[in-house]
């Protein structure tokens, strides 16, 4: 019997023992990684690779952002008044904040998708592996990649994102909205009746299955379809759509197949985002 409890008591100590020391070397870790964070140099390259300073974070980006442009950017746009398209401004900018910043591929999806290396390496939403039979199918038919020849001529564009959320309302920014060059909208976000505060301009419609508006009468006729795919049964019901196929899914992407179908009728571009 003592030698029961004497076995019990020494395992309780060892577990006791275990624990304390389990906490002390977590704690110790801990106050190491932190010293590190606070004293290590940790170094960025850009795209060119050149060494980029202690402003910036380990991923590239600049730690600090204000209303102020860079020098260089202040310099070079100082004389275009406000409002008016700065060509280069908005990749100069973006350089500016995160200098790996590069446009390796094209708005859209065309024909040439193979080559991008990158974004085939990366499952939906951020790139396009396992989907080439399904996209090259798509291009296929749709042969449409661009924006329209009038906004290609363009040397510069002048583009706005419109949200979802209702800080537009009563804000009569309708005609500021339609000012722009391109517009661009986000799924089911309402025009009609609300042109006052939010335009009457669509250039861009990207959307999702889910996402999308259930009737065709709701879509701008004169306004660019893009589909965003953030999974890869998006792209197969985009598939669905162009080609015609019975689908077996659910009976709301069933009245999303066909009000899609109209829309492809009645000749509204279709086109695979890459990345917008």
């Amino acid at each position: 019997m003592g030698l029961l409890v004497f076995v019990r008591n020494l395992l309780l100590a060892l577990c006791l023992f275990l624990v304390l020391g389990f906490l002390y070397y977590s704690a110790w870790k801990l106050h190491l990684l932190q010293w590190e964070d606070s004293n290590s140099v940790v170094l960025s390259f850009d795209s060119a690779g050149q060494t980029l300073g202690s402003e910036y974070d380990r991923l590239g980006f600049l730690l600090k952002l204000d209303s102020k442009l860079p020098a260089e950017l202040a310099t070079k746009y100082a004389n275009f008044s406000e409002g008016t398209c700065k060509p280069g401004y908005a990749s100069a900018l973006m350089t500016a904040i995160f200098p790996r910043f590069s446009k390796p591929a094209p708005m859209f999806l065309d024909d040439s998708f193979r080559k991008w290396a990158r974004i085939r390496e990366f499952v939906p939403p951020f790139g396009i592996k396992g989907q080439d039979n399904l996209i090259k199918a798509i291009l296929s038919v749709t042969k449409e990649y661009r924006l329209t020849p009038a906004l290609d001529s363009l040397r510069c564009r002048r583009c706005i994102i419109v949200g979802n959320g209702g800080v537009l309302a009563n804000k009569s920014l309708g005609s500021r909205i339609d000012d722009y060059d391109i517009v661009v909208r986000l799924n089911s976000a309402p025009v009609k009746g609300f042109e006052k505060d939010v335009g009457s301009k669509t250039t861009l419609r990207i959307t999702y299955p889910e996402g999308a508006m259930q009737r065709p009468e709701q879509y701008e006729r004169d306004s660019l379809f893009v589909l965003a795919g953030f999974k890869w049964q998006d792209f197969k019901w985009l598939k669905y759509i162009v080609y015609k196929e019975r689908v077996s899914w659910t009976h709301n992407i069933q009245r999303e197949k066909e009000f899609l179908r109209k829309l492809v009728k009645a000749h509204v571009i279709t086109d695979l985002s890459s990345g917008i």
